[in-house]
């Protein structure tokens, strides 16, 4: 019997949901980050544990957690970075930062 405390969680990804993080696992110019969160979704969606997935993608658990519960609210954009408080880097100044 395993010990310690066991929480499921579950992740349905409609076909455009699906489409759209796997285009991110595949695109060479997508930044690393939103790679990260998308493959996390699909591990879960496939039935992967929090453990296992955290394993996987080669971080903690909270942060699995963190970015599941975005995107059960939010969808594929609570998956996006968000806009961070404080002065921009010189190259996102410059414009040289979007592409």
């Amino acid at each position: 019997m395993a010990r310690g405390r066991t929480t499921e969680v579950q992740v349905s990804l409609t076909a455009q949901d699906r489409q759209t993080l796997e285009h991110w696992q595949r695109s060479p110019s997508m930044p690393v980050g939103r790679v990260r969160r998308g493959q996390i979704v699909l591990l879960l969606d496939a039935g992967a544990s929090v453990s296992a997935t955290a394993r996987t993608v080669g971080i903690s658990r909270r942060f699995v957690y963190k970015w599941v519960r975005r995107f059960l609210a939010q969808g594929v954009a609570g998956l996006m970075d968000q806009s961070r408080p404080g002065r921009r880097g010189a190259a996102q100044a410059r414009g040289e930062g979007a592409l």
